[in-house]
């Protein structure tokens, strides 16, 4: 009686606990992958950037969990237009055009400062005056691709400490970045000399793409976005892990 009592018990607990993992599965959240081509104090290992707390707070609030990937800026596209992954964290809006099968959340993400860095603080921030420069970007940054179109001297790289390698070691004339990731790069590779040319080129609104597989998931996110800046979250994260770093400047 005791060894079937003992038996009972133990089938009881078996269910319980099957019980309790079924319902922890239930509750966790799918996970969507986006590419991701920021650094900090965007976007970080450790999740610490201004991008992976906004994101993933809109993410979480659209019932989803969000996980980055680093990728080139070409091949980052190019996968998720194919659906090789389920998006891109960060980008200007229009690439519809170009790869139909990704989907722009409308709500921005931020404003973007696409920046010319010399050596030559004499250079005039001017489009027409970096066309006819050696110059250098990164693969898969459109607007830069789309302004140095037939420019003479252009040198397209993968990443940007391959870019800024090549203006230390004057193989470039100026180098086209973000203003932020720019600086912080030349910070923390202690690199002499490079200053950011102003104004900047351009200023872009960035945006979520979700491969079109998500569509149903767009106005939830712009609708958490929305949120998170009337909340004056965005502003507070903005001033803890990007102004905090970095001093004043437009969001």
């Amino acid at each position: 009686m005791e060894t079937m009592l003992i038996s009972r018990s133990l089938i009881i607990i078996a269910s319980i606990l099957l019980l309790m993992a079924g319902l922890a599965r239930a509750a966790a959240l799918p996970v969507l992958v986006l590419n991701d081509t920021n650094a900090p104090p965007f976007t970080a290992p450790d999740q610490s950037g201004f991008l992976d707390a906004v994101a993933g707070e809109a993410f979480r609030r659209a019932g989803v969990e969000l996980k980055l990937v680093k990728l080139p800026a070409e091949r980052a596209l190019h996968n998720a237009n194919a659906g090789i992954g389920d998006g891109d964290l960060a980008r200007i809006a229009g690439l519809e055009a170009q790869y139909p099968n990704l989907v722009r959340v409308p709500e921005k993400l931020l404003d973007w400062s696409f920046t010319a860095f010399s050596k030559d603080a004499s250079i005039p921030a001017r489009w027409d005056v970096i066309r006819q420069r050696q110059v250098g970007h990164i693969k898969g940054w459109k607007i830069y691709e789309q302004q140095l179109a037939g420019a003479p001297h252009v040198i397209s790289v993968d990443d940007a400490a391959q870019l800024f390698r090549l203006l230390e070691l004057d193989r470039i004339e100026v180098a086209l970045h973000a203003r932020w990731l720019g600086d912080a790069l030349v910070r923390q590779q202690d690199i002499k000399g490079v200053h950011a040319l102003d104004p900047p080129l351009a200023t872009r609104e960035m945006f979520i793409y979700l491969h079109k597989r998500h569509a149903a998931l767009v106005p939830r996110l712009a609708e958490a976005l929305r949120a998170i800046k009337a909340e004056g979250l965005y502003d507070r994260l903005y001033r803890e892990k990007v102004l905090s770093l970095t001093g004043p400047a437009a969001k």
